[in-house]
């Protein structure tokens, strides 16, 4: 009580809120100009304000004629700003800087506290602020000038370069826009671009200026009073003790405890209980897009019953190998489209159902094959499998739940019903995709169970089973083959020189059957009945090869046709090839081509010399570095010449060389004979290196040419 009587109370004053210029009352600030210093004496040429952004524009004039006022650099600047030629459009019209612009930029956004107070005949009349601007001087101007300057820049090289070609073609990439996303438009909203945007979209509003004087202003400033001083219109002000201590001194908020807050589309299970049961198997399909029907009875709890269930689950879910799968129009509905590709619903659901559908035939599906048939984009196509199956790396995509037997042996009606749902989307689908009509399994459940799944390993040991059938079929076949041509081609005295073949019993008679049998040297019988052209007789004559080579009769197929391209064109560069360089340039030739070739599936020295003889070329022996070897040793090396010749100048050479062959042998057969020290052994037998002819110890009979 001590401290009231030290405080005593020296006036009361009445309080009105005036509420006639709430709207409109602004309080304009100069940071920039001392408080001495106002411009109410100076001239306002024009205002303007944007209500929304609360922004004000005014010019006020420039004093020319003061004494501090620089004219010359008033007119540079002007004449940097509109150039020579002045027009309705210039900025400044009397070719000097005679006025300047400020721009205003809020200094608090919240002024609720904030109010303009007029104290009159013991009345204190308040009026709530709808804004504060601060307003600061522009200098757009200098935007202007420098805009200018390039133009005039511009122009100058423009006149430099008259002759000076046209501007390049720019390309232009033309991008359709996907449609907008929730978060992706409140991204939009909230960035500088769009603020911007939105602000320069605001049309200016033109106001008049009234001066601190003027008889306009002061009936204005009356709509500061309150009118009536009832109190009626106050009732504001008029409030309990209470309610003013509160108003005085607010209570601090208390802060609230961090709960974790759950998106706008997930509900909570106690939320979700309080929904019908169709709309929480909906909510719950829609959200986890493949369920077992056991899981769906856990989450909708022990008091549901299971056939309301099941008469619910049908209505937005299909039956996919025992597992309910949600429908594809409750995720894509009727007016909605695709986010990755604009692609209507109907399209995804169609897209979507046919994924569905290759899950009720197998467990496996491949995304290109989708895509390919469907023709929708790989996003698309990828979001169809995420819902319902897991990426296997080199197999595929594999469904994501395992085969629920139990669910079908317990309710065969819905499975029944399901069975025949999926027969007419099967119709649907093979007509709109021009489908291979392929029916669905047979079997009492309507679905497929895991004894007619087969995995990718099974296929393709399945496949090597059958390979392995088809390549002893061919071995048979080939061996028949063999034995014919044997039986028809071999002549008296004549031997057929085969390559090495797989099975060594083959190898070992070849072998008895060079040793039996006697050569004859004879030029008459011996070099041109056994090597017609050559070659051994069976060969010459178009035999069949012995090492899964295309018998007679095939020179038509693909690779034949691109063996003899090859061997033509190699003998119209290079005349004479011996067999190794024949085969290194293959080898090249090979390695040229591109993977998967007909070339590829294997060429062996016996095709390619055949490919030779039948292109035109003649094979002759030359003489060269020949070195004895025992009997024993089986190493014969073949040189093989060929030319493009005729057949007349062909004979004529090998007559020749024939002739000179054979007198070269004599001498260095005999010499390495000494060598060697068997010389006076008569039956051994010498093989040469550089040839094919096999020759008997003593000297050989030489015959004139005919």
């Amino acid at each position: 009580m001590a401290n009231e009587e030290d405080d005593p109370v020296v006036q009361e004053i009445d309080v009105y809120l005036a509420k006639s210029l709430a709207e409109k009352l602004y309080l304009f600030q100069y940071p920039v100009r001392p408080a001495s210093m106002t411009y109410d004496d100076i001239p306002h040429l024009s205002a303007k304000i944007k209500p929304k952004q609360q922004k004000v524009e005014l010019e006020m004039a420039i004093d020319t004629l003061n004494p501090n006022y620089c004219r010359s650099k008033g007119e540079q600047i002007a004449l940097n700003v509109d150039g020579a030629c002045a027009d309705e459009s210039s900025t400044y019209s009397s070719k000097l800087m005679d006025k300047q612009t400020f721009c205003s930029s809020q200094s608090t956004s919240n002024t609720a506290r904030y109010a303009a107070a007029l104290y009159r005949q013991g009345e204190l009349h308040l009026t709530p602020l709808h804004g504060i601007l601060q307003l600061r001087p522009s200098f757009s101007y200098l935007d202007k000038a420098d805009a200018k300057h390039r133009e005039r820049e511009a122009a100058n090289e423009g006149d430099s370069s008259q002759d000076e070609a046209e501007e390049d073609v720019k390309q232009i990439t033309v991008r359709f826009s996907r449609p907008e996303s929730e978060q992706a438009r409140q991204r939009r909203v909230q960035s500088y671009e769009f603020l911007q945007k939105k602000h320069a979209e605001e049309p200016w509003v033109h106001l008049h200026y009234y001066g601190l004087r003027d008889s306009r202003s002061e009936h204005e400033r009356q709509y500061l009073l309150c009118q009536g001083s009832s109190g009626v219109e106050n009732t504001e002000l008029v409030k309990s003790p209470s309610e003013y201590l509160m108003m005085l001194m607010p209570p601090s908020p208390e802060e609230e405890k961090d709960k974790p807050v759950a998106p706008s589309n997930v509900l909570s299970m106690a939320q979700l209980r309080t929904l019908p049961l169709a709309d929480q198997i909906k909510i719950l399909m829609k959200n986890v897009k493949v369920m077992p029907f056991a899981n769906l009875m856990s989450l909708l709890g022990p008091s549901i019953d299971s056939v309301a269930v099941l008469r619910g689950i049908q209505k937005v879910a299909m039956l996919v190998q025992g597992n309910w799968v949600v429908k594809s129009d409750i995720l894509y509905p009727k007016d909605s489209s695709s986010p990755h590709s604009g692609v209507p619903a109907e399209v995804l659901c169609r897209g979507r159902d046919f994924v569905m559908w290759k899950f009720t035939q197998s467990r496996w599906v491949v995304r290109k094959e989708v895509a390919a048939v469907t023709k929708l984009c790989t996003e698309d196509v990828k979001d169809f499998l995420e819902h319902m199956a897991v990426v296997r790396i080199n197999k595929g995509w594999e469904f994501i739940l395992p085969y629920d037997g139990e669910f079908i042996k317990k309710h065969p009606d819905v499975v029944q019903r399901q069975h025949m749902l999926w027969s007419g989307i099967q119709a649907k689908l093979e007509k709109v995709y021009n489908l291979v009509k392929e029916t669905l399994p047979k079997k009492p459940d309507g679905q497929s169970g895991p004894a007619g799944l087969v995995s990718g390993d099974q296929r393709v040991q399945v496949a090597r089973s059958k390979a392995q059938q088809n390549h002893a079929l061919l071995e048979r076949e080939l061996q028949r083959r063999k034995e014919q041509v044997r039986a028809s081609t071999v002549l008296p005295g004549v031997r057929i020189k085969e390559e090495p073949v797989s099975e060594e019993g083959e190898e070992e008679e070849e072998q008895e059957a060079e040793d039996e049998e006697p050569m004859d040297t004879s030029l008459g019988g011996g070099l041109h009945s056994r090597l017609a052209n050559g070659l051994p007789g069976g060969r010459a004559a178009g035999g069949d090869s012995f090492n899964g080579h295309p018998p007679p009769g095939c020179a038509g197929t693909p690779v034949a046709r691109e063996l003899r391209a090859f061997v033509e064109a190699t003998f119209q560069r290079q005349f004479v090839l011996t067999l190794s360089e024949l085969k290194r340039l293959f080898n090249l030739h090979l390695a040229s081509l591109p993977p998967g070739h007909t070339l590829f599936s294997g060429i062996s020295d016996r095709m390619l010399q055949d490919t030779v003889l039948a292109a035109g070329c003649k094979q002759i022996l030359v003489p060269g570095p020949y070195i004895i070897v025992s009997s024993e040793e089986e190493k014969t090396s073949d040189v093989y010449t060929r030319m493009l010749r005729s057949r007349e100048q062909e004979e004529t050479r090998l007559t020749g060389l024939s002739l000179i062959l054979f007198l070269l042998l004599d001498v260095r057969l005999w010499t390495g004979r000494r060598t060697l020290g068997v010389g006076a052994e008569r039956g051994a037998n010498a093989r040469l290196t550089g040839h094919t002819a096999e020759l008997p110890s003593p000297p050989c009979q030489l015959h004139p040419a005919t």
